[in-house]
Parts: C-alpha cells; structure tokens; sequence
C-alpha cells in the first residue's frame, strides 16, 4: 500500500485531503514569541488581520520532524510506501524535516521529495500520487511520473511589494530589483525552487496582461494543465483571471487557492499568480 503525506504549503483543502487519507503536517507561524501551527491554531482570516496589524513582520519556520514521526509511527504494512510531498527546499525547511523523521525508521520505505514548486503546482502533484496508487500503480511508477512532471511546473507572479519577499529571505534573483519598484511592476517566477524575475512592466495592468500571456503560451490545455490561481486576498481579482484562463485554455475546474499563512508571511497580502504544467 501507498500512504501519501504532504503538508500545508500545498494549500490542500481539508476536505479534499480527507477524501484521499492524506494527512497535511503544518507549518509554524511566529508573531513574536507566539507560535502557531498554521491551519489548526490560525486561519486565513485571523493571519492576515494580525499581519496587517502588526509592526514586525511574522516569521515561519517549517514543521519539526516530532509531527513527521507522528505519522510515520503509524501502522504500515509490510511492503508498503510512503511518500512525503514537499515544496522547494530553498523556500522551506520541511523536506530537511522530513528526512531527518525518516531517518528514525530505516527499515521503512520513505521517499522524499522536493517538488521544487509550491502551491498549486504542488497540491497537484499530490492529487495525481494519490490517483496513481489508488488505480494500483507501484511506488517506483508514481516516482518516476513524478519527478517527469516537476520540471513542467510553473509559477508566474506578481506583488504588491517586495518587501515581504525581501524581509523573509526568499527573494532570490529577484533583489536585483529592490530600487527600482517605483518605476517597474515585476512579474516573477519561480524558477528551479527560487523566487527570480521574469519581467518588468510599467503598470499592474499590464504586468497582469502580460501574465495572462506567458502562461497562454506555456501551459497545457485541457486537464493536463493542472491550473491553478493563487491569490493572498485578492479573491475578486483571482476569480476573474481564473474564469479568463480557464476560458482560454478550456479548462473546466480551475483551482482558485487563498495562499496559506506560510507563503503570505514572504509574497505580502495581494500577491496574485498562476500555477501550472507547461505542455509535454
């Protein structure tokens, strides 16, 4: 048997996560000397009050390996595999976490793996495990499909500021900008785990325009494109690119994902992105 674990960065509803038996271990949230475990002690809502609110920003940390070891303590069949499904490591700590857990149990099959995405990309990579272990695919399948589809992920973004970026560490190539984000609105991407810019416009307008066109171009139409709308706060906005995008690349069922605490705490409230896979 396959078990499939991931964690909150994928933005998985509970609902959703329920219906496949996929436990989702959450990141940590720090305003201060208060911690919480995002999703379970704070919701969207409650997060993005406190963060408008507060004169520091928040800071995170990924889940200690205690909660990995949790679920790995679990019965487990003789034979069967888990998989942890994880967002890049340069943007969280969770995959180290999780390895160090496995690393208590050496007589388990536990792969781990490093998506290089997060998000939408990474909820769908989750979903598809879960669908190929429930039609009766083998570990080593499921792995091999896997890493075939991470290099076709992609996310295409744009921020109020970069400040948040900056502040949390995650910017990447993207501070090569920092001084010139009065004059330009960037759209970036994340490129092989990183956050680094793609291109400058010179109103939201037409960044958003823009947007709507690299990812015209590059995803796959239909299902195969596993696309996804992210947003931290922005659903009217989110709703129209998604109905727009779905359109145009007659996709039916168009992920619209409020951006978890985790990922707000770096991109800043009003981020707004696409997540997709580019065509094969």
């Amino acid at each position: 048997m396959i078990h499939i674990i991931t964690d909150s960065t994928s933005g998985l509803p509970e609902a959703v996560a329920q219906q496949h038996h996929i436990p989702v271990i959450p990141q940590v949230i720090m305003f201060g000397d208060e911690s919480y475990l995002e999703g379970v002690e704070m919701d969207h809502a409650t997060f993005l009050h406190r963060l408008r609110a507060a004169k520091e920003l928040p800071k995170t940390a990924a889940p200690p390996p205690g909660l990995f070891v949790e679920q790995f303590q679990r019965p487990v069949g003789p034979g069967d595999t888990v998989f942890c499904i994880h967002p890049s490591a340069e943007l969280s700590g969770t995959v180290r976490s999780a390895l160090t857990a496995a690393a208590d149990f050496p007589d388990m099959d536990i792969r781990v793996l490093d998506t290089r995405t997060i998000a939408g990309p990474l909820a769908a990579l989750v979903l598809l495990a879960a669908q190929w272990a429930a039609q009766g695919d083998d570990a080593d399948a499921i792995m091999t499909r896997l890493q075939a589809l991470i290099p076709r992920s992609h996310i295409y973004f744009l921020v109020d500021t970069l400040e948040f970026l900056q502040k949390g560490g995650r910017i990447g190539g993207a501070a090569a900008l920092i001084g010139s984000v009065l004059q330009v609105k960037p759209i970036l991407e994340l490129r092989d785990g990183r956050v680094e810019p793609l291109e400058r416009e010179r109103t939201q307008r037409k960044a958003l325009t823009r947007l709507k066109e690299l990812v015209l171009a590059q995803a796959a139409r239909g299902a195969d494109s596993r696309l996804s709308v992210l947003h931290a706060g922005a659903p009217d906005a989110a709703k129209s690119l998604a109905a727009d995008l779905g359109r145009q690349l007659d996709v039916t069922d168009v992920m619209i994902m409020d951006l978890t605490p985790a990922i707000v705490t770096h991109a800043g409230p009003g981020m707004l992105g696409v997540g997709f896979f580019a065509a094969g």
